[in-house]
């Protein structure tokens, strides 16, 4: 292959025969001088790049002002403060988060969960449209699953919910679960103090809806949503995954054309189920619904039914004791995450690991006294 430089003409092919005519009108043309694409220049003419500013570290300070302006770039950037498993960022985090604490509390916060294919996604972004259309602010966590081989997650939540992702009045934030059980982030609750800070009045949680494990959701949320679709199944089989005694309302979604008549038999078959149910909330009924996340039919319905949860439970004073409730679960979920984390980072647990597991796999000794020989080690 022949390397052209800037003091050559165009010329043609090797392929052009020698004494062709003008009927060959292909030629290769003369590049530029200096390197491109990641390709070694010609000349020994320096090629100056623009080089792009490192983005500037923020204080507490400018995180807390950024945050209660309403400034998009930092509520994010302070979410990411939050999420950080860096040491260096978790005091920071903490100190943004009390300073905001007294700007948060103001939003309805709701949980949506269901089967995979229910068409949580679309459901979020008819509602969430919905909600901006009468004023609302809305911020929707998205929690992706995380692989359990890569840790990796895709993310691709946002190009889910196009239309709502450029809507100025709802904020979009994809997090990974990173395994945690109920597929809600280990940080979820520190997003949601943030995105209440910053203004928005109705945080949306969508989970990972891949059965018991959802049930997580219930501790960080006033209202909790489950979709369902028909043909998944009788109502028997929907109580024994569990989720349904945790509903605060059951929406049976793609309630439109051919299978219309099928979802509103499915929302029969549940409300019947639930007559059998504790509820999942003092004072509140649950109830069967449908919906059509595609054509917006039933959408207002649902949000109707969440506005009058909210006023309800605030006048009764449940709603208040259920998050003084779930903010002592938070305190005790991280002290049990934090003795987790030294137990096994502890180095005479680690001494002894290897050999206490070979000797219960091979029946040398129980369970229960390997679990008490690790644990003397780790207290003593």
């Amino acid at each position: 292959m022949t390397i052209l430089t800037m003091s050559e003409k165009n010329q043609k092919p090797d392929w052009v025969p020698e004494n062709a005519g003008k009927e060959f009108t292909t030629s290769v043309m003369a590049g530029v001088d200096g390197g491109h694409d990641g390709l070694r220049g010609q000349t020994s003419v320096a090629v100056s790049r623009p080089t792009t500013p490192r983005r500037k570290r923020l204080t507490v300070d400018e995180y807390v002002a950024g945050v209660l302006a309403k400034d998009r770039n930092i509520v994010a950037q302070a979410i990411t403060l939050v999420e950080s498993n860096a040491q260096a960022h978790f005091n920071m985090g903490q100190e943004v988060l009390r300073q905001l604490i007294p700007y948060t509390g103001n939003s309805i916060r709701v949980g949506i969960t269901g089967v995979p294919g229910a068409g949580k996604s679309t459901f979020i972004e008819a509602l969430g449209l919905h909600l901006c259309e009468q004023g609302h602010k809305i911020a929707v966590l998205a929690v992706d699953p995380s692989s359990t081989v890569t840790r990796g997650s895709i993310l691709g939540d946002k190009t889910r919910m196009e239309l709502l992702s450029r809507d100025l009045r709802a904020f979009i934030r994809p997090s990974p679960s990173s395994g945690t059980l109920g597929g809600v982030a280990r940080k979820s609750r520190e997003t949601i103090l943030v995105c209440e800070a910053a203004g928005f009045d109705v945080i949306l949680v969508e989970t990972v809806g891949v059965g018991q494990s959802e049930t997580t959701v219930r501790s960080m949320v006033d209202f909790f949503l489950l979709l369902m679709i028909s043909g998944a199944g009788d109502e028997l089989q929907g109580i024994k995954k569990g989720i349904m005694e945790l509903a605060d309302a059951l929406l049976v979604n793609k309630a439109d054309g051919d299978n219309k008549v099928r979802a509103h038999a499915a929302r029969a078959d549940y409300n019947r189920a639930l007559h059998y149910l504790a509820p999942a909330t003092e004072g509140w009924r649950t109830k069967a619904y449908t919906c059509s996340a595609l054509t917006g039919e039933g959408i207002n319905t649902i949000w109707n039914v969440i506005s009058d949860f909210r006023q309800q439970i605030t006048a009764s004073g449940v709603l208040e004791k259920r998050r003084q409730r779930q903010t002592l679960d938070w305190v005790y979920s991280m002290v049990e995450e934090h003795l987790r984390t030294s137990f096994f980072n502890h180095a005479g647990v680690g001494s002894i690991r290897a050999d206490i597991e070979e000797a219960v796999v091979n029946g040398h000794i129980p369970p229960t006294v390997a679990a008490q020989m690790l644990i003397k080690k780790y207290e003593g």
